[in-house]
């Protein structure tokens, strides 16, 4: 099931590194962005995130489509923060956003959402005697990074074609072209989750 992820097939080291790995590296990463508060180690931080875009051969459409997204949430948060608590603070916050952001989405790019539930499930089995069900907590995890990627992907599409249209400052051009199309991926998304089963109770 890939219903509008992100994956970009290859067969460079990121893409060949098990899912399990990487999804721990993005834990502990997402973690160490929000516990470091200088500004130069962050940009560091973004800079070695930078890397894994260029190992990984991600295509210079796809990460136009991921500074686009970044752009507009980091315009809005310096503008804010910088506002509410000054430069140095709203620079930090930014370089968290974008280290975090930019990270899940390397690894969205680079993993297919089948080996992440694999992974998850793995990981997760043995607290099955707990009660807990590993394959419905794998399916959530990759069901949450999926449509993050695909909603992500259905923004940047419908905000570029009303640019081409003249209308990107019309807010309706926007919001319904974004519902319709975010609710015929719901339904695909129904359809594949039906055709595994997870449908009912």
């Amino acid at each position: 099931m890939n219903v509008g992820g992100w994956y970009e097939p290859g067969s460079t080291p990121l893409h060949r590194t098990p899912a399990g790995w990487k999804f721990l590296v993005l834990f502990v990463l997402a973690g160490a962005v929000f516990l470091v508060g200088s500004p130069v180690w962050l940009a560091a931080i973004c800079a070695a995130v930078a890397l894994g875009y260029a190992v990984a051969r991600v295509s210079p459409r796809r990460c136009l489509q991921v500074l686009r997204m970044l752009a507009i949430l980091v315009v809005f948060v310096l503008a804010l923060q910088w506002w509410l608590l000054g430069p140095v603070p709203a620079i930090v916050m930014c370089l968290r956003i974008v280290a975090a952001l930019a990270a899940a989405n390397l690894f969205t790019i680079t993993t297919r959402v089948e080996d992440v539930v694999s992974a998850v499930e793995r990981g997760l089995r043995p607290l099955s005697r707990f009660g807990v069900r590993p394959d419905r907590l794998g399916l959530l995890v990759g069901l949450t990074l999926q449509s993050v990627a695909a909603l992500s992907t259905i923004a940047a599409e419908v905000r570029e074609a009303a640019k081409a249209r003249g209308a990107e400052r019309s807010v309706i051009a926007f919001t319904v072209p974004f519902l319709v199309r975010t609710l015929r991926h719901a339904d695909e998304l129904g359809e594949a989750l039906a055709a595994r089963g997870e449908g009912d109770g």
